[in-house]
C-alpha cells in the first residue's frame, strides 16, 4: 500500500469516526464562530479560548478603533449523548478615536461584546441506528463518489441568555439585562472530508434592536492533522448590519488539544472590518461508553484508564481485571493495490 493509499484510508477512518456523537477526537467549534450540531459528549468537559486584534475604521463618522480582544467558550456534555450546557463570549478593550474635530478625541472602550449561558440539543440525527458504512479499500472513486444521503443534515437546537451591562459600548442603546437567544443549526458531513454547517440565530429577542443572523461554514480536512475553513456571516438589525468573512485552519495537537488561527474581514467601509485571531481547544474526557457502563466502569474509573493509558500504565481496575499486561502483536500483511 503506497504512502497515498495510507493516507487516504486514515482520512476515510476518521470521516466515519466523526459522524458518532461522541467522537474519539476533539469536537471543536473553532475555528470560526458557527457552532456545530454535534455536543461534546456526556461527560465531556471542554474549553475554547482565543485572542484576537481587531482594526475597524468608519469612513462617514470619520472614526477608528483598534485594539485586542479574547473570546471563550466553556462546554460541558450533561445526562445525554446530545445535550450539552454552555457559556461563552467576547470581551474587548479597544481605542475608540473620533477624527471630526481639529483635535481627535480618544476614548477607551471595554466590556464584553456578548456574554451567553445555554444549552443546545441535538434533536435530529441522521446517523443514529444507521449500519456504519464502511470505506471501499479497492477503489479511490467509489469512496470519492457523492451520496445523495450525506444532503440530510444533522439539526440541533440552541437556546440561551444573554446579559448586558448598563451603557455598553458595544451593544445597542438602552439593551440591559437579561434577553433571549436562539438558533438552529444544521450540519452535514460530505465525502472527502467536507463539512457544512449553518446557524440561524436570532438574537436579543424582546429588545429594540433584536437583530438576526446567519453563518454558512465549509471545512476541508487537509490530511490527519490539518483543516482549513471559510465561513460567511451576515448580521441584520437597526443597529448594526454587516456581512463578514472568515478564512483560516486548526492544527490537530492530539486527541484532546487544538491549534487554529485565521483572519475575519467585510467589503464594506461603514466600518471597515479587520480581524486576526489565534486560538485553543482543549478538552477533559470522562466519557463512558455504553458497553463499558455495562461493565461497572463509571466516570471516573474511565477517565483514570484513559490518563493511564497515555503513559503507558494500569489503572487499578485494569489491574484487578488482569488487564493491560503486554500481548504479542499479530503480524499482517499490507496488500499494495497498485
Amino acid at each position: 500500500m503506497t504512502t497515498t493509499q495510507k493516507l487516504f484510508f486514515i482520512l476515510l477512518l476518521f470521516s466515519f469516526t466523526v459522524q458518532a456523537q461522541y467522537t474519539d477526537l476533539i469536537n471543536s467549534n473553532r475555528p470560526g464562530v458557527s457552532r456545530s450540531a454535534w455536543a461534546v459528549g456526556k461527560n465531556v468537559a471542554q474549553v475554547e479560548a482565543g485572542p484576537y486584534y481587531v482594526k475597524e475604521k468608519h469612513a462617514l463618522l470619520e472614526s477608528e478603533l483598534s485594539g485586542f480582544g479574547v473570546d471563550f467558550a466553556a462546554r460541558y456534555g450533561l445526562l445525554f449523548e446530545e445535550l450539552e450546557l454552555n457559556i461563552e463570549g467576547i470581551y474587548q478593550s479597544a481605542n475608540f478615536t473620533d477624527n471630526r474635530s481639529t483635535i481627535p478625541f480618544e476614548t477607551k472602550r471595554s466590556n464584553f461584546k456578548n456574554l451567553v449561558l445555554g444549552a443546545k440539543y441535538l434533536v435530529y440525527d441522521p446517523y443514529k441506528n444507521k449500519e456504519e458504512e464502511k470505506p471501499n479499500l479497492f477503489s479511490y472513486h467509489a469512496n470519492k463518489r457523492f451520496k445523495w444521503s450525506s444532503l440530510i443534515p444533522a439539526v440541533a437546537v440552541y437556546v440561551g441568555a444573554n446579559f448586558d451591562t448598563k451603557d455598553n459600548p458595544y451593544v445597542a442603546p438602552g439593551i440591559e439585562g437579561f434577553s433571549p437567544k436562539v438558533t438552529i443549526m444544521s450540519q452535514n458531513n460530505f465525502a472527502s472530508g467536507w463539512v457544512m454547517v449553518i446557524n440561524l440565530t436570532k438574537d436579543r429577542i424582546g429588545t429594540d434592536f433584536s437583530d438576526f443572523q446567519y453563518i454558512i461554514t465549509f471545512t476541508k480536512a487537509i490530511n490527519e492533522k490539518w483543516v482549513g475553513f471559510g465561513e460567511a456571516q451576515g448580521i441584520y438589525s437597526d443597529f448594526y448590519a454587516d456581512n463578514l468573512f472568515r478564512v483560516g485552519g486548526a492544527y490537530l495537537w492530539s486527541k484532546d488539544f487544538q491549534l487554529d488561527a485565521g483572519i475575519t474581514f467585510n467589503t464594506k467601509d461603514t466600518p471597515s472590518v479587520f480581524n486576526m485571531n489565534l486560538g485553543v481547544s482543549y478538552r477533559l474526557d470522562m466519557h463512558v461508553d455504553p458497553e463499558q457502563k455495562d461493565n461497572g466502569t463509571d466516570v471516573i474509573d474511565e477517565y483514570e484508564r484513559k490518563e493511564n493509558k497515555k503513559r503507558g500504565r494500569k489503572s487499578k481496575k485494569d489491574k484487578e481485571k488482569g488487564e493491560g499486561e503486554p500481548t504479542r502483536k499479530k503480524e499482517t500483511k499490507l496488500i499494495d493495490f497498485e
